[in-house]
């Protein structure tokens, strides 16, 4: 089973996805599973997990209704308002849907870069630990330290971090690597820590190559190992700058010396395991 497991869906005419405005218009339109189908089929994905792209509960229910009729989602990581007194009791109902598997604050568009380290998230975070729920943390490099003070507070909770952290790519990695780099480190080190090998294309300038991702994917695969990465698409995003045939081409190319058993993990197992799929 080959799991893609990081995709969205989205229609702009819901009106709560405050980033996705008609000057993006490649991406300013409705995309649903029906425009993925045959993207996964010729790249041999049987299954999906798809994510918010919104910071609203409506865009969750949205997510879900879409998972009830669509068997190809596995599952969705939706959106919560963790500091809410009633966080724990919106997940607790979220939890009863089969297909909600954990939740997503968009920590890179939040202003304070040490939102994620608020003691008072605990009991939002005990919810989710309590129904088996799993963490997606949306970072660039410098929500390294309030991310690890987190993951070093909730050593129950699964928690992974969405394309590699952002890495410095289109600068040509001259500004910004060791910082990513030791910050992905840092994060490996922690055992319940995973990484999704997946947004890399978006952050390198146009006309990237394998060569390009390489350094990229290498750091993230000596880091974290086969075991604890998973392979994402970010499709629709990732048309911004690639498309779905050929970052999968490239993530195959560039994995190519793991074992079938490796690259099987990579490219399903892995997601499997930590969304509970």
């Amino acid at each position: 089973m080959h799991i893609d497991a990081h995709q969205h869906y989205w229609d702009p005419a819901r009106g709560d996805y405050g980033w996705l405005t008609p000057d993006l218009k490649s991406l300013y339109r409705t995309f649903g599973p029906q425009d993925l189908a045959p993207l996964r089929e010729r790249a041999d994905v049987q299954r999906t997990v798809v994510v918010q792209a919104a910071p609203t509960v409506e865009e969750t229910r949205y997510l879900l209704d879409l998972a009830r009729e669509e068997a190809s989602i596995a599952g969705v990581v939706g959106w919560v308002p963790m500091l809410s007194n009633d966080a724990p009791a919106l997940i607790a109902e979220l939890a009863r849907d089969a297909k909600f598997k954990g939740i997503r604050p968009m920590l890179q568009d939040i202003a304070d870069d040490d939102w994620i380290a608020n003691p008072d998230l605990a009991p939002a975070v005990e919810a989710l630990i309590a129904h088996d729920l799993a963490f997606d943390a949306l970072i660039f490099t410098r929500h390294v330290d309030a991310l690890a003070m987190f993951v070093k507070r909730f050593p129950k909770l699964r928690i992974v971090v969405d394309h590699g952290a952002k890495p410095p790519i289109r600068d040509g990695g001259h500004e910004g690597w060791q910082s990513w780099a030791d910050g992905i480190t840092r994060l490996a080190g922690l055992p319940h820590v995973h990484c999704k090998l997946s947004g890399l294309a978006t952050e390198a300038a146009s006309g990237w190559t394998e060569a390009t991702l390489q350094p990229y994917v290498d750091h993230l695969l000596k880091s974290f190992g086969p075991a604890r990465l998973m392979w994402g698409s970010d499709w629709p995003v990732l048309d911004l700058n690639g498309d779905y045939l050929l970052w999968h081409s490239v993530a195959n190319t560039l994995l190519s010396g793991l074992s079938d058993a490796e690259r099987e993990a990579v490219f399903g197992a892995n997601a499997t395991a930590f969304y509970r799929l």
